[in-house]
């Protein structure tokens, strides 16, 4: 050979795999015709990925080293064995590309999801339910192996158990072979002659099982309950998914959800709010007693109005909401007062009504506008939260 390889690359005579392989990494980058397409950068990229062909090979390099031709058996750059498109991509990405090998019939499952409903109470107190779920599982009558009973894999005769081939296709560079995985076996390396015939080969079947889940206190519509191992089995006989359950929670008659806070409206008539009174609400804990649960836990919540309550006005009983799912504590229970006015008042109603306006000097009272109620634009709210200046 008329040229010194280890100059070609510029690497010393001692120069480890690794380094060999780095230099020609750089020297691929720079002159790859993808980068230069012009010839005499071609000619370079040759005689680089030569003597990269040569240096890489223990037996060839052991050979150049001995003063022997290694590429006159093949008949040089371009016939023979040439060089192969695994070295292109090992040197652009620093990995084989055709090293890959059988993959394993058994693989993981796949992650299953199913949607719950629970009630409101449910939601913020935590249930137990129990749930049917439709998934793979593994097949019984092969144990996951996908043979029929008595029967095993065989080797496959294409690929001699590699699970892909050689494909080698001629271009300006030489000779340039690709590895596929193989069509017979899928990239499996074996073939089944005799497959099961309850799963069909595949190892597993379709079957409906009852699995028990315990749903947190707190949880609200969306979150996400994870069961491992409950999902989908893989194929092969492989270990199974995650089962994701996600909680939707349905309307109540009297709350409303904000975050961790409970939300409801009681209405007043107009005299209950002028003088006063108090009112049992039930509160979310008396879905439980009436679901048959909750044991002795206190069921309604005393809301006392001062007299003069006016509409839209809130009262908040704190640690009465829903729990925290994260965490200790609880939401607060927010009640905002509605006082309704009566629309029909008979003879003698309108006249205690009139007396009263007489009373307080209400029959024709002079209505002028609130400015705290009045819309404001930001500025006139700024100056009022500087005291008016």
């Amino acid at each position: 050979m008329t040229q010194d390889l280890y100059e070609v690359l510029g690497v010393q005579r001692d120069a480890t795999p690794e380094q060999i392989k780095k230099a020609y990494r750089t020297l691929a980058r720079q002159l790859h015709p993808d980068v230069n397409p012009d010839e005499q950068t071609q000619e370079r990229f040759k005689e680089v990925t030569r003597a990269y062909d040569v240096l890489s090979d223990p037996k060839k390099r052991e050979l150049y080293d001995l003063g022997g031709d290694p590429l006159s058996a093949g008949g040089g750059f371009g016939q023979g064995q040439g060089f192969s498109f695994t070295d292109i991509m090992d040197a652009f990405f620093g990995q084989s590309a055709g090293t890959r090998g059988p993959r394993p019939r058994m693989r993981r499952g796949q992650d299953a999801l199913i949607r719950m409903s629970l009630e409101l109470g449910e939601a913020a107190f935590g249930v137990s339910r129990e749930l049917k779920v439709d998934t793979a599982v593994t097949c019984t009558v092969c144990a996951g192996a996908g043979t029929a009973p008595g029967t095993s894999p065989a080797h496959c005769s294409t690929c001699s158990g590699r699970g892909e081939i050689s494909h080698v296709q001629r271009s300006f560079l030489g000779e340039v072979r690709t590895m596929r995985p193989c069509p017979t076996c899928r990239g499996f390396g074996s073939v089944i002659p005799d497959p099961c015939g309850e799963c069909s080969g595949d190892g597993r079947v379709r079957s409906r099982r009852a699995i028990s889940i315990k749903v947190p206190p707190g949880v609200d519509y969306g979150t996400r309950i994870q069961l491992a191992g409950e999902g989908e089995v893989g194929p092969g006989g492989g270990p199974a998914g995650d089962l994701y359950v996600e909680v939707e929670v349905a309307a109540h008659p009297v709350f409303t959800r904000n975050g961790d806070d409970l939300l409801c409206t009681v209405t007043l008539p107009m005299t209950a709010a002028a003088l006063g009174t108090a009112v049992d609400l039930p509160t979310l804990e008396a879905d439980l007693v009436k679901d048959g649960g909750g044991g002795d836990i206190e069921t309604t919540l005393r809301l006392e109005i001062r007299p003069g309550t006016q509409s839209g006005e809130q009262l908040v009983a704190r640690g009465r909401g829903v729990p925290h799912l994260r965490g200790t504590g609880r939401g607060d229970l927010v009640t905002t007062i509605v006082v309704e006015t009566p629309t029909r008042l008979d003879s003698e109603q309108a006249e205690l009504v009139r007396q009263l306006a007489a009373l307080r000097d209400e029959e024709s009272p002079d209505v002028v506008p609130d400015a705290q109620h009045t819309h404001k634009g930001i500025f006139g709210r700024f100056r009022d939260a500087l005291g008016g200046r």
